[in-house]
């Protein structure tokens, strides 16, 4: 790989071209046809500040945006790169699909046999829908849910996100276990009645919503590692008392993997837990990301006789004209062909605890408050001296150093994600020098946050 330019060469490159800054050209015109100038709000960069890097291409563990600047990447898409950009054997596949028509309308077998190796790893899922994303995913498995029990609450935890479906973008209410806000213009507080957002890894605000509306209540829906708070893994003990109480009460646990789901083990995060609890499993799963290797792609699924509940078999109504488009499937499975191949994980955990346990040493050697996890190949780190166990604690991080950070990194050509609230993700691609590199730009600026 070659080396990661520091500014003052970047500067040499906008002499090349006239000072021209593309990127800044690019944000300037996507202003004014788009709102924010970006189709997805974190992309803006409004957390971090500065312009937004628009990129033209990407190989591998690098991309270069519109200035011809090469970053080694640490966001991989939000999470489905996990071999990296380009891989061959997952453009082939693409390409050779592109040559047979983009989208049909009508079933294919790369459906069934997608669904059936996703099925492979899953044990809590004998079946499964295909959708195009993992909002959809999300939306469906709840509508599923209440289908199934005939119950209409829902529960939900803060700091968890599944998705930009009105019922779920709420956050918590003033009192424990009490009915969630609207986070969002355009969502009517009735729309969100339903729903019961709760402090993640908080038993007894469990314990108390059950006690209350436990016969009212259709499912709870989690994250089990929390991947938009940055990084926060339920405790055992608080995934064993969800599982308990939806037994007790006939809810369903709806896990959603969309970020973990073979992303952070060959079964996921629920794989993880059931080493922990004897017999632990979600009743619904929904999964996106790694199973669509970036295209368009997400399922939801679960138990035989809950998933024929739904249409055209039962009474809970979902379609979609783009689900398990033929290009997309094509795309996953090359991607899950590969990452059930001996030794993957393991190799892939080993190089993200590399990153996280040298980026922690480094903090440590200049007095910076700094905590890191990791599963898998996704990652978390807070400039807090503890690991936060939910969203309250994770407000705790100065947003200022935070954003000193990310321009530090990225002025040095390292990508991680700009927000603080938001998890890494390592891939297959990325390399031993990747991850020196990476440690060095981040010894550089662990410098300058040092302690006054």
């Amino acid at each position: 790989m070659g080396q990661i330019h520091p500014p003052i060469q970047a500067c040499n490159f906008h002499h090349m071209t006239h000072n021209i800054d593309h990127n800044n050209t690019f944000f300037e015109r996507a202003r004014l046809v788009i709102p924010g100038g970006v189709n997805s709000p974190v992309r803006a960069f409004r957390a971090v500040g500065g312009t937004p890097r628009f990129i033209q291409r990407a190989q591998g563990a690098h991309f270069w945006d519109a200035n011809g600047r090469k970053y080694i990447d640490y966001i991989g898409s939000w999470g489905p790169m996990i071999l990296g950009h380009g891989h061959p054997d997952v453009v082939e596949a693409v390409q050779k699909a592109v040559t047979q028509g983009f989208s049909f309308g009508a079933p294919t077998e790369r459906e069934i046999e997608l669904a059936e190796e996703i099925l492979k790893h899953l044990p809590s899922m004998e079946m499964l829908r295909l959708v195009s994303s993992g909002t959809e995913a999300g939306m469906s498995a709840i509508r599923l849910a209440r289908g199934a029990t005939g119950r209409s609450k829902i529960i939900k935890f803060e700091g968890c996100y599944h998705g930009h479906a009105d019922a779920l973008l709420v956050k918590a209410g003033s009192g424990l276990a009490t009915f969630g806000n609207p986070t969002s213009a355009g969502v009517p507080p009735e729309v969100v009645q339903h729903t019961l957002v709760l402090e993640y890894n908080n038993l007894e605000q469990l314990e108390e919503a059950f006690n209350l509306y436990g016969k009212e209540i259709a499912c709870l829906m989690m994250e089990p590692i929390a991947g938009n708070m940055n990084f926060v893994r339920a405790s055992v003990p608080f995934m064993q008392r969800c599982r308990e109480l939806c037994t007790q009460h006939g809810a369903l646990l709806v896990f959603d993997e969309v970020m973990t789901g073979f992303r952070v083990a060959l079964g996921g995060a629920q794989e993880i837990y059931a080493k922990a609890i004897p017999g632990f499993r979600p009743d619904l799963t929904v999964l996106g990301k790694v199973i669509g290797g970036g295209m368009p792609l997400a399922a939801f699924g679960g138990p035989r006789a809950i998933m024929e509940l739904m249409s055209p078999v039962g009474p809970v109504y979902q379609a979609g004209t783009l689900s398990g488009n033929p290009i997309a499937t094509a795309c996953g499975l090359a991607t899950l062909r590969e990452i059930v191949k001996p030794g993957f994980f393991e190799e892939l955990s080993a190089k993200t605890r590399k990153l996280m346990d040298s980026l922690k040493k480094a903090a440590a050697n200049e007095g910076v408050a700094f905590s890191v996890d990791s599963e898998g190949g996704m990652f978390g780190f807070f400039l807090l001296p503890r690991l936060p166990q939910n969203y309250g604690q994770v407000l705790k991080t100065e947003g200022a150093k935070f954003n000193q950070l990310f321009h530090g990194l990225l002025d040095r050509g390292v990508y991680i994600a700009p927000a603080l609230y938001e998890a890494g993700f390592v891939s297959a691609a990325h390399s031993e020098e990747d991850i020196e590199v990476t440690i060095a730009a981040a010894q550089h600026v662990f410098k300058s946050l040092r302690p006054a």
